[in-house]
């Protein structure tokens, strides 16, 4: 039995809301005078927006249901009021408000009369319309959400979508270019004072959270990509990062891609022997990573691990916690050195 049918079955094993009675929610287990009350609410949210509608579903949701409640009762609400819905009823609503206060939103309530003319009503109303939409008039569709994402091309492409035999599911953005790091770097809808980055330091809860600017993130990532200029790499060459996802790992990674190499993300719970295989697969040139990494109480070894997998160049970046005291291989390069490397480039 497929999904759809599974589901079309459950619908029509419920009774629709407004024929459900007292006896049927005690039939759950649910101590009477608690049923009583459940059916009370339930006739009144049934009066005021019908037995069967998303608004239905939405205010049972919110004034109905509880954890506390038997979860033979949701499905006894949520199939009732979708009984006659369809194969795919939404198990959420988004509040109105928050929903013009979305990306899609804000766009519906901009351009949705120019999109869907007269049948446009609200962002959550006329949502499937604009699904169709963007299917049945993809050049325009994709054009909007890609000038709505400030999406800057290095290319443009020469359309949105190219059909061809050869390419199954056709060509998307044919001869395009765009380089993602530069994108997140720009000032479009942006300025320099807003912040870019929000995050906390691993190990311990209680320490603020911290927040970079874009102007600091573009110095810091410019800062990095120039420094990777020096390494003497051909463009295109992969490189490595092998460090827990941290504000330092975002910069490097975005400098890398700004520079106009390729990233390899690799998981800094890896042993030796998993660090080798991506290495060699990706033919990496060189490898950012950390002396070690703090996790508790505990600091686990995480540069002795890339040496140990034979890697290539590596630039080592102290643990907040060390001031990069062990000794490095012939060849591979503290985060310092690294760094003023890009003060001695410009």
């Amino acid at each position: 039995m497929s999904v759809d049918s599974t589901i079309m079955a459950h619908h029509q094993y419920y009774k629709s809301l407004d024929s459900l009675t007292v006896a049927d929610v005690e039939a759950l287990g649910i101590p009477s005078e608690l049923a009583g009350e459940l059916h009370k609410k339930l006739t009144q949210i049934v009066s005021n927006y019908g037995a069967a509608t998303p608004q239905t579903w939405h205010h049972i949701s919110k004034q109905l249901l509880t954890p506390n409640l038997p979860f033979s009762f949701h499905q006894m609400m949520y199939y009732g009021c979708y009984k006659d819905f369809g194969p795919d009823p939404p198990a959420w609503l988004p509040d109105p408000k928050n929903a013009r206060l979305t990306n899609i939103g804000q766009l519906l309530e901009r351009r949705g009369k120019e999109f869907l003319g007269s049948k446009y009503e609200d962002p959550i109303s006329s949502f499937s319309d604009f699904q169709r939409f963007s299917v049945s008039d993809q050049e325009v569709f994709w054009k909007t959400i890609l000038e709505e994402m400030n999406i800057s091309f290095s290319v443009p492409p020469e359309c949105i979508l190219r059909e061809s035999p050869s390419h199954p599911g056709g060509q998307w953005l044919p001869g395009a270019r765009v380089n993602p790091a530069k994108n997140c770097l720009s000032l479009r809808a942006r300025t320099l004072s807003d912040v870019a980055i929000v995050w906390q330091r691993e190990g311990n809860d209680e320490v603020p959270v911290e927040k970079m600017t874009l102007q600091e993130l573009r110095e810091l990532v410019w800062e990095v990509a120039y420094a990777l200029e020096t390494l003497g790499l051909e463009k295109g060459s992969a490189i490595a990062i092998d460090m827990p996802m941290d504000v330092n790992s975002v910069v490097i990674y975005l400098a890398i891609v700004l520079a106009g190499y390729v990233v390899v993300s690799i998981a800094d719970s890896f042993v030796p022997s998993e660090i080798s295989t991506r290495l060699i697969l990706s033919k990496a040139k060189a490898i950012f990573t950390q002396d070690f990494i703090s996790r508790g109480e505990k600091n686990i070894p995480l540069y002795s691990r890339v040496v140990d997998a034979h890697s290539p160049m590596a630039i080592v970046i102290p643990n907040r916690a060390s001031n990069l005291s062990i000794e490095l291989r012939d060849g591979d390069i503290s985060w310092p050195d690294f760094l003023e490397r890009a003060k001695d480039s410009k």
